[in-house]
C-alpha cells in the first residue's frame, strides 16, 4: 500500500524539523538537569525548581519550552533523559559552554548561578573526577567516550517531555518518509536488510516478523510493545521510555504502516510510573500535533496508541503472557505455535517488539539498511543497550555496538572492578543467562557467539562479580528469583525449580553432598527440555553456567562443607537502626527492591533479594550502611 503524495500546504514534519532546529541554535543558554528516575531519587527536581526559582528572583528569563523565547540575558531550563551515567547523579549540563556538573544539589545551585550562568566560569568541584584527570565535558569521560549512542543519543542532551525537541532532531521525519514515499513491502524489506533482530532476548529478526503480519490477511491487526522490563538489575527500556519515548511511539507508527495495524499497546513495568507519565505526555502531544489519531496528516492512516500498565509479574515479559495480561486475564504462557504473528492480542495477528527495538527503527528508515548495518557485527548489525552494575567502578546505562568484548564495557567503560579486587564473573541476561568468566572476557558480544556459549544477550543486564562473590549464592538467588516469579502452569518450572531452589540452600548452607550436584544437573537438563515457555526453558541458565565454570565452589560446600568466601552464609549489608534517618535513598537506588522501610523510620535489608551491589552504601548521607 502506497500512501498519496503529501500536498506542499498541509503540516510537513520536516518543515517544523528545520524551524525548530533553527530556533533552538538560536538559544544563548541551556540548562539540562536529569530527569532519569536516578537522579530524580536523589533530588534533581528540587534542583530543577530552586534554579528555575533562583533565576527568577534575580530577574532572569527562564524558558522550559521550545517554543517559549528566553531572549536577551535568559535561559532555556529543561528536564532531560537519564544520560546513563547513574551513579554520578543528580546531573546537569550547560549548553553550549559543553559543561556537565555531578553530584549537584541544592546548595550548589546559587553558585552555577552567580559563576557559570552569570560569570562564564566552571565550578571544577562539581567537574567529574576519575583517577586523578578532571573532565570538563560529558562526551570527554570515559565512560561516554567508549560508547556509540545510537537510540540514546539524545537522551540527556534534549528535553524528554517536549515533542518539539524530538522534532528538531529528525523526530517523526521517519514515519513522514514511511508514510508518503514507501510502500508496506519497502519497509518492509529495509529492516529486514538492516539485520536488526529484537533486543528483548530472542534475538529474531524484526523485518520477518512484520512481513509476517504483513502478509496476514486478517482485518484487525495490533502492535504491541514490551516494556515489561522484569531481570534483576535491568533499566534499559526504562531509560529510553522515560528519555525519549517519542523513539518509540514513532517506531511503533512505522510498524502499523508496514503491517496494516491501526491500533498500539504499551506494556510497561508497573514498578516504573515516570515511564508511565513520560509516555501520556508524549502519546497526548502526538495527538495533539496530528500525528496519532484518524487521518494522519491527510493521509487516510489512521493509529491510536494505549498504554497497559504490567501485572508485577516477571513472566509477563513472555509475548503470550504479555497479551493475556492485555486482555485482563493472568500473565501465564501458552503453548506455541500457533504464534503471536498469526494469534497474539484478542487472536488477531500482532507485531510484538520491546522498546529498544522500536526505537532504532526511524534511524533505519530514516539512514537506510546499510547504515545500520555498517554497525556492529555479523548477523548481529547496530548497538545494543546494556545495564551495567554490580562490583564494577562505573554503574550505568551503556550503549555500544554488537561485537563490543566484555573487556572493553566492564574495564574500559566501567572502569574497572571496584576497590581493586579481581574480577570473577559476569551475569549477562538476567535470570534467563548464564555466567561468563575471565576467559570470556575477549569474546564479541553477539548473538551467535552467546549462543555457542548456552548464554544469551537477554534484555541487557550486565550484573558484574568480583572475587569475593560466592558462585553457588549467585545460583541460588537467581533460582529463588525465578522460583518466585513462575507462574505455576507447567509442572517443569513450578516444581521443578522449587527442588533445585532446595538442594541449593541446602548446599549453601553446607548441608549438601556431590549427589546433590548430579541431581541440579538432571533437573536443569529436564526443565529446559520441557518447559512450556522460553523463561522456563532458560531458568536453569545460571546454575548450568556456574556449575560448569565454578564447580570447585560447589565441592566446598558440599565436600568440605565450608566455603572460605561465604563461610556458608549469604553476606549482604547491615543497616544500623541508631543512624538510619528513614531517608528512603537507599530503598529508591536499590535495583532488586531489596529494602523495606517507611518514612523517617529505620530501613531493613531482605537478604534474599540482596545481590550485594553496594548501591546503598553509596547512596546513604548518614553513614547508616556497613558491608556484612
Amino acid at each position: 500500500m502506497k500512501m498519496a503524495k503529501l500536498p506542499r500546504e498541509t503540516f510537513h514534519v520536516r518543515q517544523l524539523t528545520a524551524k525548530n532546529a533553527l530556533k533552538r541554535s538560536t538559544q544563548e543558554t541551556t540548562v539540562l538537569v536529569c530527569a532519569g528516575t536516578g537522579c530524580v531519587a536523589n533530588g534533581s527536581m528540587k534542583v530543577y525548581e530552586y534554579l528555575k526559582n533562583a533565576c527568577q528572583e534575580r530577574g532572569i528569563n527562564v524558558a522550559v519550552s521550545l517554543r517559549e523565547e528566553a531572549g536577551e540575558k535568559g535561559i532555556h531550563l529543561k528536564k532531560s533523559g537519564c544520560h546513563g551515567f547513574c551513579e554520578i547523579g543528580p546531573l546537569v549540563a550547560i549548553e553550549p559552554m559543553g559543561i556537565i556538573y555531578t553530584h549537584v544539589h541544592e546548595a550548589d545551585c546559587d553558585e552555577i548561578i552567580e559563576k557559570t550562568l552569570l560569570g562564564g566560569e566552571v565550578i571544577e568541584r562539581l567537574l567529574y573526577q576519575f583517577e586523578g584527570k578532571t573532565y570538563r565535558s560529558r562526551d570527554d569521560i570515559p565512560f561516554y567516550k567508549g560508547q556509540k549512542r545510537v537510540l540514546m543519543k539524545n537522551s540527556g542532551k534534549s528535553d524528554a517531555e517536549d515533542i518539539n525537541e524530538y522534532i528538531a532532531n529528525d523526530g517523526y521525519a521517519a514515519f513522514e518518509k514511511a508514510l508518503f514515499e514507501m510502500t508496506d513491502v519497502e519497509i518492509c524489506n529495509t529492516i529486514i536488510d538492516s539485520g536488526l533482530r529484537g533486543r528483548g532476548g530472542g534475538g529474531f529478526p524484526t523485518g520477518r516478523k512484520w512481513d509476517s503480519v504483513r502478509k496476514n490477511k486478517a482485518d484487525v491487526k495490533y502492535v504491541v510493545c514490551n516494556g515489561d522490563e522484569g531481570d534483576p538489575g535491568a533499566f534499559m527500556d526504562q531509560g529510553v521510555m522515560e528519555g525519549n519515548p517519542h523513539s518509540i511511539i514513532e517506531g511503533m507508527l512505522i510498524a502499523g504502516l508496514a503491517t496494516g495495524a491501526s491500533e498500539g499497546y504499551i506494556y510497561v513495568r508497573a514498578e516504573y510510573p515516570l515511564a508511565v507519565e513520560r509516555l501520556r505526555i508524549a502519546i497526548a502531544k502526538a495527538e495533539e500535533m496530528g500525528l496519532l489519531g484518524d487521518n494522519i496528516m491527510d493521509s487516510g492512516f489512521n493509529f491510536h496508541m494505549h498504554i497497559n500498565r504490567g501485572a508485577g509479574a516477571f513472566v509477563c515479559g513472555e509475548g503470550s503472557a504479555l497479551t493475556a495480561s492485555i486482555e485482563g486475564k493472568r500473565g501465564m504462557p501458552r503453548v506455541k505455535p500457533p504464534r503471536t504473528v498469526d494469534h497474539g492480542l484478542w487472536e488477531k495477528p500482532t507485531v510484538l517488539n520491546n522498546v529498544e527495538t522500536f526505537g532504532n527503527v526511524p534511524q533505519i528508515i530514516l539512514k537506510g539498511a546499510a547504515w545500520y548495518r555498517s554497525i556492529g557485527t555479523g548477523n548481529s548489525s547496530g548497538t545494543k543497550t546494556f545495564a551495567l552494575t554490580g562490583n564494577v567502578v562505573n554503574t550505568g546505562l551503556v550503549e555500544v555496538p554488537m561485537g563490543t568484548t566484555l573487556r572493553e564495557i566492564i574495564f574500559d567503560i566501567g572502569g574497572g572492578i571496584k576497590n581493586g579486587k579481581k574480577f570473577k564473573a559476569v551475569q549477562i541476561g538476567g535470570p534467563s543467562g548464564g555466567c561468563l568468566t575471565e576467559e570470556h572476557l575477549d569474546m564479541p558480544l553477539d548473538f551467535d557467539s552467546l549462543k555457542k556459549l548456552g548464554a544469551i544477550i537477554g534484555s541487557g543486564g550486565l550484573v558484574v562479580m568480583d572475587e569475593d562473590t560466592c558462585m553457588v549464592e549467585v545460583a541460588r538467588f537467581f533460582m529463588h528469583f525465578t522460583q518466585n516469579e513462575s507462574c505455576g502452569k507447567c509442572v517443569p518450572c513450578r516444581e521443578g525449580t522449587k527442588r533445585m531452589l532446595e538442594i541449593l540452600e541446602r548446599i549453601i548452607h553446607n548441608e549438601g553432598s556431590e549427589e546433590d550436584l548430579d541431581l541440579l544437573e538432571e533437573l536443569s537438563n529436564t526443565i529446559s527440555s520441557t518447559a512450556l515457555c522460553g523463561l522456563g526453558q532458560s531458568a536453569c541458565k545460571p546454575v548450568m553456567s556456574t556449575l560448569k565454570y565454578f564447580r570447585n565452589e560447589y565441592l566446598y560446600h558440599v565436600r568440605d562443607h565450608h566455603c572460605p568466601i561465604c563461610d556458608g552464609a549469604k553476606r549482604h549489608p547491615v543497616i544500623d537502626p541508631e543512624k538510619c534517618k528513614g531517608c528512603g535513598k537507599c530503598r529508591k537506588n536499590c535495583p532488586m527492591e531489596a529494602i523495606e522501610g517507611s518514612a523517617k523510620k529505620p530501613h531493613v535489608i531482605d537478604g534474599a533479594k540482596c545481590i550485594n551491589c553496594g548501591a546503598c552504601i553509596q547512596n546513604c548521607p548518614f553513614g547508616a550502611i556497613e558491608e556484612g
